[in-house]
């Protein structure tokens, strides 16, 4: 019995050790089966990712490609509207030459300007669309505006034909050939960097406007570079002049302009025909120029000229 005892444990024993040494090679071989598992998850990962990166890579090339062509094709458009330009500037300028000389005459030069701003749009496939916020001014006014575009000037003699106006723009023009003796004759060249030359400047808007010129500013002074066409801030000329002179103020908001002709400085920025759309807005009375000062007149104004391009692009604001 005690033999027969001793061999039944001796195969018991002999068993439990089979079993564990059963459980150690499915252990491991599960260990190892988790390892090759992962080791598959890895590499297929790594396959797909370097798969999306070469994707991502050929549509940001594709996309580079696509803003060089276009980039290209508004280059080409922004030198047309130059040979336009340039051909009605050629063609007119014996004409304004001729009607300059005459003082009695010489202010028939703004329709020349009028004719000019409808040819650009003509020839350079630029239909205005007008939204009226009420009934057309009788002027003399001051008409401020927000500037992304040089289509803004082109625009502004067949947008407000009613009456003759003449720009306060920057001294630089002048140093433009041919363009120059347009802007000097008719317009007021505003001297940024000479104090004295500003302060000339200014007398030569007062002494326009009291001879019954309108006049048109740009008071942010330049285009914004970034965010377009967020405007920046405005500055007071236009508002202190509006004071002095008790001049209602005729705000103007160009929404696209900006789309339609970059700063011809950037030369694959966006040039292109189409819609311009335009808000003639009601015009600020001479009661409501007086009442305020000249900050609260240089908000109120930025406000109403900022409402629609707010409105139209809210991820700017």
């Amino acid at each position: 019995k005690k033999k027969n005892t001793t061999h039944y444990l001796g195969f018991q024993t002999l068993q439990s050790l089979e079993l564990l040494r059963l459980k150690y090679y499915l252990s491991e071989a599960s260990l190892y089966s988790v390892f090759l598992l992962k080791l598959l998850t890895l590499i297929l990962s790594t396959k797909i990712t370097n798969q999306q990166i070469n994707s991502r890579n050929q549509v940001n090339s594709l996309l580079l490609t696509m803003r060089i062509f276009l980039g290209i094709l508004s280059l080409l458009w922004k030198v047309y509207i130059a040979i336009v330009f340039f051909f009605f500037a050629i063609i007119l300028f014996p004409f304004f030459l001729v009607i300059i000389q005459f003082p009695r005459i010489k202010n028939y030069s703004f329709y020349l300007f009028i004719f000019w701003s409808y040819m650009m749009r003509v020839f350079c496939f630029y239909p205005i669309k007008k939204i009226r916020h009420g009934k057309t001014p009788k002027g003399p006014y001051i008409i401020v505006a927000n500037h992304t575009s040089y289509l803004d000037i082109f625009f502004m003699y067949s947008i407000v034909p009613q009456h003759q106006f003449m720009f306060l723009g920057k001294s630089e023009i002048l140093g433009y050939p041919l363009v120059s003796t347009y802007f000097k004759s008719m317009n007021v060249p505003v001297y940024r960097n000479d104090k004295s030359k500003a302060g000339r400047a200014y007398l030569g808007a007062i002494k326009a406007y009291q001879q019954g010129f309108s006049l048109a500013i740009f008071p942010e002074g330049t285009f914004p570079e970034i965010d377009l066409p967020k405007m920046v801030s405005f500055k007071g000329g236009a508002f202190k002049l509006a004071k002095e002179l008790n001049a209602p103020i005729f705000p103007i908001t160009f929404m696209n302009n900006y789309k339609l002709f970059s700063d011809p400085m950037d030369w694959l920025g966006p040039a292109r025909p189409g819609l311009a759309v335009v808000h003639l807005h009601e015009l600020v009375t001479t009661e409501v120029v007086q009442q305020m000062t000249e900050e609260e007149l240089k908000a109120h104004c930025f406000q109403i000229i900022s409402k629609p391009l707010e409105e139209a692009h809210p991820e700017l604001y």
